[in-house]
C-alpha cells in the first residue's frame, strides 16, 4: 500500500492500473516460453482489488538458469501447471478486457509483452494488441535520465520507496512495477496526460534510448551493436 493518497488533479490513468508480469524460460522474446504470469488491478492507493495468477507447463524444459531465478523447476511446471495454450488465452483475454477500462502497467513492457505476442503466434491465438500501456522504465528513463546507476526493478523499488519483498515472483513484481508507476504519477507532472497520449509518447522514448544506446555501445568500439526497436512489442 502507498503511503499517499491522489489528489483530484493526479493523472487519470495512475487511479487504476493493471498490472501484468512474467516470468519464462529465458530472455529471448521470441523464444522464450511464460512459466509464470500475473494479471492484477491496482487501486488509486497502490492496493491489490483483482488477482489473476498462472503457472504454467511450457511444454520444454525450464533451464536451471531460469529456475534459479523464479524457483519454478520443470518437474513442478509439469505436476502442477495448466496447459500453455490454455494459460495463454486466458492472459491474453484478461488483458484485452482490463485495457478497456485502464491503462497495462509492465515493467520493461516489451520484454512482457513481445513474449505473449510471440507465445501467441505459437500456440495459434490472435496476439494482443496492448494499449495504452505505462512503463515504469521508460518514463523513468526519460525524466531522470542522467541519474547514475542501475534501473532494474529492486533498484527502482528502492529509490521510489516501494517494499518488494520477493522479487522474480511474477505477483510481486507486477504490484510493485504498478507502484512505481503511481509514483512517478504523483512525482512528475509532466506525466499528467490522457494515457493514449503518454503510451505514444513512451514509443519515442523508448526508440530514442534505444539509438542512444546503440551510439554509445559504437563509441566504445562495438561496431556490430545493434538497437532494438518496437515498444511495447518487438515482433521482430
Amino acid at each position: 500500500m502507498l503511503d499517499f493518497d491522489f489528489e483530484p488533479e493526479a493523472p487519470e490513468w495512475a487511479k487504476q492500473l493493471a498490472v501484468f508480469d512474467l516470468e519464462t524460460t529465458g530472455l529471448d522474446v521470441k523464444t522464450s516460453r511464460i512459466v509464470t504470469a500475473c494479471v492484477a488491478v491496482l487501486n488509486q492507493n497502490g492496493e491489490v482489488t483483482d488477482l489473476g495468477e498462472w503457472l504454467v507447463d511450457p511444454g520444454i524444459d525450464i533451464p536451471e538458469q531460469a529456475s534459479n531465478v523464479h524457483g519454478v523447476t520443470t518437474e513442478i511446471a509439469q505436476r502442477d501447471g495448466q496447459d500453455s495454450a490454455l494459460a495463454v488465452g486466458e492472459i491474453s483475454r484478461r488483458l484485452a478486457e482490463l485495457s478497456r477500462l485502464m491503462p497495462l502497467v509492465a515493467f520493461n513492457a516489451a520484454y512482457d509483452f513481445s513474449i505473449l505476442h510471440h507465445e501467441s503466434l505459437r500456440v495459434g491465438i490472435e496476439p494482443l494488441d496492448p494499449k495504452p500501456v505505462i512503463d515504469p522504465l521508460v518514463i523513468d528513463r526519460k525524466v531522470d535520465k542522467w541519474r547514475k546507476g542501475k534501473r532494474n526493478l529492486t533498484m527502482m523499488c528502492d529509490l521510489y520507496g516501494i517494499r518488494l519483498t520477493d522479487a522474480h515472483n511474477s505477483t510481486a513484481d507486477a504490484v510493485a512495477a504498478g507502484q512505481i508507476a503511481q509514483r512517478l504519477a504523483a512525482q512528475y507532472s509532466e506525466l499528467d496526460l490522457p494515457a493514449m497520449e503518454l503510451h505514444n509518447l513512451q514509443s519515442e522514448w523508448a526508440d530514442e534510448w534505444s539509438r542512444e544506446r546503440e551510439a554509445y555501445f559504437k563509441r566504445e568500439n562495438r561496431p556490430d551493436f545493434r538497437a532494438e526497436f518496437g515498444w511495447p512489442v518487438r515482433l521482430s
